[in-house]
């Protein structure tokens, strides 16, 4: 394994077909974009002067809802740059996202950090019976988005040393649990930190459009929750057919490796990792876990009970909790205590912390892992807010919404195409975070004109956000999953994860998109509160 060029070739590909010509001119494409940061930097430049000359233009834009036309206003003014120096921090501190995000990250950090999470995933693979596997490594992967990106890095490895020990091959585990973590990776039958992400960026977009802002239902973690949990349960079964029928037995027909390649010291003595982490739990690691579960049930059954009293606080003024009450807009808080709870108690129990003095260390530790998307957000912050201010967001939204109209263009076929243009996206841009502040700028406006909810434009959203990213070469866990591969299989490149990979592609993004038309078809509420199409009047 001295090797660790990442070359493109592998052994089950052919050079000079077309799937590598694509593949590689993708690859070529992607590299010249910029980072995310410097990306939607240009764009906030791009805006800022395109919104001056719509302004020295005396461009006005009528949004359905209001009366009176609405002038473009231009960045490079005296009053817009005045707005800029005025707003250049509240446009970064009152971006929506980092309300929800941070909150619940450090709370995420606790569970992490303290091993809950790893054990919960460690005790799903590992107890499963031979045939269960692949369906265990597929429901396992899917909603393993609770752990954020470290669910590339933990899963894969777990669910191979799982398909080795049940004599299974450990390469279908490998690939298939990459597969089901980055192809099912917006849905999860649990609230997590990606759920307040999008809920917080589609939120911060919904007021460029007065009808929007006063017609549709507000978006909150848990606005597409009913759809998460349709998906997440149809997915992990495609996910572990896909691994049973279609990759363990490629795997066995182009005779992979099942054992790793060792390396050896000068005496020729093989030398394994010892630090390898294994699906058994220590007594001590199995105790913390029944222990966070005990703790939750308590702490579920205390929240259903406080929520149910009939003089509850958490009801809205008409005694419900629906479309809007205390009890949604406490979601944050909700998620929060469970995985605060259930991470403490797990670590106290389990021994890896000494108590909640340790619970700063892991807080912080938990910021740090965050400083990427923060700093991040302070440009997406700056470039939601110039987009809402020029007026530019509205005058594009009613434009496309005209456009669509005219043509005929909307219903099933606006949709589909849609989520076809958010996988492409997704195969350069593969930070969800950065496509869905440059999508949801432009289209939960623009679809909402035509009648949709932003929450059900966020939801169609999740499907291109996550079905192609496993075989784009600019998925950084790509690599992580290549120096697994390599374990096996030396000679192994991206190329041949790209080939191995692409069956899982198209049946989860036709199997989601199927789960999508039949909430639209049957007009099926996506989340508490939240429908398909906006209710007027």
């Amino acid at each position: 394994m001295s090797d660790t060029r990442f070359n493109q070739s592998g052994p089950d590909t052919e050079p000079k077909v077309f799937g590598d010509r694509f593949l590689s001119a993708l690859e070529r494409a992607g590299n010249r974009l910029p980072q995310p940061f410097n990306l939607f930097l240009y764009l906030f430049l791009l805006v800022g002067v395109v919104s001056t000359v719509l302004a020295w233009a005396d461009v006005t834009v009528t949004v359905p809802g209001t009366d009176d036309p609405v002038a473009i206003q231009g960045l490079f003014t005296g009053p817009g740059l005045a707005w800029f120096t005025a707003n250049l921090g509240p446009n970064f501190i009152e971006f929506p996202p980092l309300v929800t995000v941070v909150t619940i990250l450090l709370a995420i950090g606790i569970a992490e950090k303290t091993g809950f999470l790893s054990a919960g995933i460690r005790t799903a693979i590992g107890a499963s019976p031979r045939w269960m596997l692949p369906y265990a490594v597929g429901f396992v992967g899917v909603v393993g988005s609770i752990m954020a990106d470290s669910a590339f890095v933990v899963v894969p490895p777990l669910a191979a040393m799982a398909f080795k020990a049940a004599g299974r091959h450990p390469m279908a585990g490998l690939l298939g649990g990459f597969a089901a973590v980055g192809a099912g990776y917006s849905t999860s039958i649990f609230p997590t930190s990606l759920d307040a992400l999008f809920a917080g960026i589609t939120t911060a977009v919904v007021p460029t459009v007065p009808l929007l802002e006063q017609f549709a239902a507000p978006v909150n973690p848990l606005s597409n929750y009913f759809f998460n949990v349709v998906a997440s349960v149809v997915l992990a079964l495609v996910a572990g057919l896909l691994i049973d029928r279609v990759l363990e037995p490629r795997m066995t027909r182009l005779d992979v490796p099942r054992d790793e390649i060792v390396d050896e010291d000068e005496d020729g003595t093989a030398i394994r990792d010892t630090d390898e982490v294994t699906t058994t739990l220590t007594r001590e690691e199995r105790r913390g876990l029944v222990a966070a579960v005990v703790a939750l049930v308590v702490v579920a059954v205390v929240m259903v009970v406080a929520v149910l009293l009939p003089m509850s606080p958490w009801r809205n003024e008409d005694g419900n909790y629906l479309p809007e009450s205390p009890l949604l807009d406490s979601i944050v808080f909700v998620v929060f205590t469970f995985f605060a709870v259930g991470g403490f108690v797990y670590g106290k129990v389990a021994r890896t912390i000494d108590g909640l003095g340790d619970v700063p260390r892991l807080m912080g530790a938990a910021v740090k892992d965050m400083v990427p998307f923060i700093v991040l957000a302070f440009i997406l912050g700056q470039f939601i807010a110039l987009f809402d201010w020029s007026g530019v967001g509205s005058g594009i939204a009613v434009a496309g919404a005209d456009g669509l109209q005219s043509i005929g263009l909307t219903g099933v076929p606006v949709i589909l195409l849609f989520v076809l243009l958010c996988s492409v996206l997704n195969l350069f841009i593969v930070s969800g975070s950065s496509m869905w502040t440059l999508m949801a700028a432009v289209f939960v406006p623009m679809f909402g004109l035509i009648g949709y909810e932003p929450a059900f434009v966020q939801a169609a959203f999740r499907i291109g956000d996550s079905a192609t990213q496993i075989i784009t070469p600019l998925n950084p866990y790509m690599i992580v999953l290549l120096t697994f591969v390599r374990r096996y299989e030396p000679d192994a490149g991206l190329g041949t994860l790209m080939a191995r990979l692409f069956p899982f592609v198209i049946p989860f993004w036709v199997v989601w998109a199927v789960i999508l038309l039949v909430f639209y078809g049957f007009d099926l509420p996506l989340g508490p509160g939240n429908d398909i199409h906006v209710q007027r009047g």
